[in-house]
């Protein structure tokens, strides 16, 4: 078991999941605006700030559309909006790009990665994907197998700020600790699992 203090109140969390949260009824401007209406903003100050935040994401003029009538990456967008309009301060990630395809994926991670050290946010991201948990990461945790997962190994990552996706996974610490990751996951995983991952 463990245990997590935040010095904060629960409205300073925010949840990014791999499945988009975004009511189909809605459109993309009232699915961001939604969080501020709950916390008793006025209509027109969470419209405002939905269309500001849709804006900064690349979605201007797509305010009015339904989730249905977007792409995966357009509606990971607007999830992404509907999460930084309530200006977190820690962001919990499970996995959110996971669906999306390689070139969708890598254009996301490096847009979160701007708008994360643009808005000075904390992140605790959960991936299976170890080439995200180094690119995005500052120090990366590798869990033992559940169902009482814990902290089997910690790994700092050196590589400066601001990063760019591309070019942080060139950085001459990348491919030593990749490997490091890699090789420290075999020898946690069953030798069932280990066959499957050949």
């Amino acid at each position: 078991a463990g245990r997590v203090e935040l010095n904060g109140s629960q409205e300073s969390l925010g949840f990014l999941f791999q499945d988009d949260a975004l009511l189909p009824w809605r459109s993309a401007r009232e699915n961001v605006a939604l969080g501020l209406r709950i916390r008793k903003a006025s209509k027109d100050t969470a419209l405002t700030e939905a269309d500001t935040w849709l804006k900064r994401l690349g979605l201007e003029g797509f305010g009015g559309r339904f989730p249905h009538e977007l792409s995966g990456g357009q509606r990971k967008r607007v999830a992404i909006a509907q999460v930084l309009v309530l200006k977190p301060k820690l962001l919990l990630m499970d996995e959110p790009f996971a669906s999306l395809d390689a070139i969708v994926r890598t254009r996301l991670t490096q847009e979160l990665l701007t708008w994360v050290e643009q808005e000075h946010l904390s992140v605790l991201l959960v991936t299976h994907d170890l080439e995200e948990a180094l690119t995005v990461s500052d120090t990366v945790y590798l869990l033992s197998q559940g169902p009482r997962a814990r902290i089997r190994k910690s790994y700092a990552v050196s590589i400066p700020r601001p990063r760019d996706v591309l070019a942080t996974r060139q950085h001459p610490s990348f491919a030593p600790l990749l490997a490091q990751l890699w090789k420290d996951m075999f020898d946690e995983a069953s030798p069932a699992q280990v066959e499957v991952m050949k």
